[in-house]
């Protein structure tokens, strides 16, 4: 817990020290966004660590795999499936959603699948170069094992909205929105621009929405000692459930906490301290889309049985809950971490 401890005490020295607790709104977005750590690690490092954090812990697989779950239960028989994905990253969690369309040997032919990733507008060029990659990356493996496939790219605007007239829509296609925020490898988002994209999905009537997020109290609420605390627990649980899943390689787990878990930290904390200035955050976006009329989707058996199954995998301290019938969580001992949740448009 040492370095966990120095993390918190770096996090909290940049605020004193006003290196990112300045109130100029131009510099008072960079320390926010200050975490989105791709930028500011080498490719190998991110790439490396990535890798481990699969490896040691289920947080990416746990939130992919319930999610993937989920979809193809909802699009069974369909023929044409197009998923918007508000934040592709490396585009892994399509890859074993493509694997599990082919393996069905004894039902119809695997549907085209069509993927649009959202980009950044504001971004830069190099935002917009990584999910070409990936997106060349997810052709290249769709046709290796004889998945139907297109890849496209829909832009947010410049100021991260997102409008819903500029996606491109197929008659007949069973439209899947897919949203994954704030994850241990993921980049912060604004809470404007999850908003946006959220209820502008809404009015697409979605066959089915699949949200994942960290379990982390209310940014904007209460006083700075209880949210600093809520998110010092937090990310002990984390770190403690790192330190069990690679307990003697020291050097990959602190490469790990370099990559993604310190700039988490230093991320949070900005967060919660420019809280006090703009309200922001003050409920989990899992809640907030049934104030928004989607209709929540029961989580199957099938999908809770494949967390157990996935969690069994790790350390014995992870465990599984379901909650309000559309949300499966994610712990570590008497600390949630993770929810997954699945909604769909009132109209099915």
């Amino acid at each position: 817990m040492v370095r966990l401890a120095a993390y918190f005490t770096e996090a909290l020295l940049g605020l004193l020290k006003g290196a990112v607790g300045v109130h100029n709104s131009k510099h008072h977005h960079h320390a926010i966004n200050n975490e989105h750590h791709p930028l500011h690690q080498t490719q190998t490092d991110v790439l490396t660590a990535f890798q481990l954090l699969q490896d040691m812990s289920p947080y990416v697989k746990f939130g992919h795999f319930t999610a993937n779950q989920a979809i193809l239960e909802a699009v069974a028989h369909d023929k044409h499936v197009h998923i918007v994905d508000y934040d592709i990253m490396e585009g892994i969690q399509w890859a074993s959603l493509m694997q599990a369309l082919v393996s069905c040997k004894d039902g119809p032919p695997a549907p085209h699948l069509r993927i649009t990733a959202i980009t950044r507008g504001g971004s830069g060029r190099r935002s917009i170069e990584t999910v070409q990659e990936t997106g060349c990356r997810l052709i290249a493996f769709a046709a290796s094992i004889g998945q139907p496939f297109s890849f496209h790219q829909c832009r947010l605007d410049s100021d991260e909205t997102f409008r819903p007239s500029v996606l491109k829509l197929v008659r007949g296609e069973a439209l899947v929105v897919n949203c994954m925020l704030n994850l241990p490898h993921f980049n912060f988002r604004a809470p404007d621009s999850v908003a946006s994209f959220l209820s502008g999905a809404k009015s697409l009537n979605p066959r089915i929405v699949t949200l994942v997020e960290e379990e982390l109290g209310p940014i904007g609420k209460g006083e700075f000692i209880d949210r600093f605390l809520d998110t010092l627990h937090h990310y002990s649980a984390v770190y403690d459930s790192l330190e069990a899943g690679f307990p003697m390689q020291n050097r990959a787990r602190a490469l790990v906490e370099r990559v993604f878990l310190r700039p988490r930290i230093s991320g949070s904390l900005a967060r919660i301290y420019h809280a006090r200035e703009k309200q922001e955050e003050n409920s989990s976006w899992g809640d907030w889309l049934s104030t928004v009329g989607l209709k929540l989707v029961t989580i199957s058996f099938a999908n809770h049985c494949q967390a157990k199954l996935l969690l069994g995998l790790f350390n014995d301290g992870y465990r599984v809950e379901e909650l309000a019938n559309n949300k499966l969580v994610l712990g570590w001992k008497s600390r949630r971490l993770l929810s997954a949740f699945v909604w769909t448009s009132p109209e099915y």
